[in-house]
């Protein structure tokens, strides 16, 4: 028989929201900025790929990271996250998916690379704080990040539960392997919200018992 799943673990950025790449290309034509120009800062630029992963487990700001990315780009930092992540919405399948998993009795929890959440705090602005969460479970706070094996334990651990009582969703891959070492059922979400939830249902939601 299945193992009944009583928890749900949900990634930020391109999970429980749209797309991380269409918000991206969104801020570059709001920025005046040429095509990929944003996503070469982030992942190509030596001092955009450090500052991202201080900023990730609390070793940077979130004003540093608007200084630092700001310069490479030649664009006003003033808010600059909060600019940046202007065109990132929350996904009504995913959201829905949560809060069914809820009413259901299921413990939901976030875990996410953050964004930091000082002075603009995103999670909060998209809806998903801790009033939506059993569990909010951030890299910047918890000083490792994904896919660090420490983050997916610390989230076991805010939720009370083991490994095989909870899913797991994350849109790269990458993210997947230390979580199923935990016993963690994972499913990856790639580009279909409606293929997702689907999954989720089948996972927490089916009626029939253990």
């Amino acid at each position: 028989m299945p193992t009944r799943r009583r928890g749900l673990i949900l990634d930020f950025g391109g999970v429980l929201t749209t797309r991380m790449r269409l918000n991206g290309q969104a801020f570059e034509r709001s920025e005046g900025l040429k095509p990929g120009e944003y996503f070469a800062a982030l992942n190509e630029n030596p001092e955009g790929v450090a500052i991202y992963a201080a900023l990730e487990v609390g070793k940077a700001t979130q004003e540093d990271w608007n200084r630092v990315i700001g310069g490479i780009l030649g664009i006003d930092p003033t808010n600059l996250m909060q600019r940046a992540l202007a065109n990132l919405h929350p996904e009504p399948q995913i959201v829905a998916v949560a809060k069914r998993a809820r009413a259901a009795g299921i413990k939901v929890a976030m875990l996410s690379n953050s964004f930091g959440i000082e002075p603009y705090n995103p999670y909060a602005d998209k809806g998903m704080w801790t009033d939506f969460f059993v569990a909010v479970i951030l890299s910047e706070l918890e000083c490792v990040r994904k896919p660090s094996p420490a983050i997916y334990e610390r989230a076991l651990d805010a939720l009370g539960l083991i490994g095989p009582g909870c899913a797991f969703v994350d849109d790269h891959a990458e993210n997947l392997p230390p979580a199923e070492t935990l016993g963690i059922r994972t499913v990856h979400h790639t580009t279909d919200p409606v293929a997702t939830a689907a999954i989720l249902e089948s996972l927490l939601l089916d009626p029939t018992p253990a």
